[in-house]
């Protein structure tokens, strides 16, 4: 079974490494506001050190994560292994959003391949690590990534993107503003 540690592990760093899916949960302060979990991929998620992640963030139909992170910064990652030794592992975190504009995106985005739509990176600083069996989790093999998402963002344009984000990502299904830039 699992035990809580505060530092990604280099063990734990080449699990994380080896998952073609990851899922992050935020959700806002109010109790009567809605959770966000969302499964995301691609090759977009990096260990930056023991206590620090960041994952490269697309456009998508929503921008919960970036409402919630601005409101509360609570964040959580979640790692299932499909695959081999039943493991999950959760990352307990403090997130923020970091946009184009900003100067650090010049430095964090080489660490992310070069994909379409690319929005954001959320980057968190983890406060706890948790393992857990993972026995109910089922064995499933990985085909590939979807390209669907690429080819959406290619035919948008950059133009057509930021109509997109302004229309349907400044603000959370709660209504909280949404900040990237």
């Amino acid at each position: 079974m699992g035990a809580p540690t505060e530092s990604i592990s280099p063990e734990l760093k080449a699990f994380i490494e080896a998952q073609h899916v990851f899922f992050v949960a935020t959700a806002p302060l109010e109790a009567a506001g809605h959770v966000n979990l969302s499964p995301k991929g691609m090759n977009t998620f990096r260990v930056l050190g023991p206590s620090r992640v960041a994952y490269l963030d697309l456009t998508g139909s929503g921008n919960e994560t970036a409402a919630h992170l601005h409101q509360n910064r609570r964040i959580t990652f979640m790692f299932c292994a499909f695959d081999g030794k039943p493991t999950i592992l959760r990352l307990y975190g403090r997130g923020r959003v970091i946009g184009p504009g900003s100067s650090e995106w010049a430095e964090l985005s080489q660490l992310f391949p070069e994909l379409p739509g690319a929005r954001q990176i959320v980057l968190a600083d983890v406060t706890r690590v948790q393992t857990s069996c993972g026995f109910g989790v089922p064995l499933m093999h990985f085909t590939a990534d979807r390209d669907a998402l690429a080819k959406w963002a290619e035919a948008k344009g950059e133009d057509g993107l930021r109509r997109y984000r302004e229309q349907k990502n400044r603000r959370s299904i709660d209504g909280l503003p949404a900040h990237w830039d």
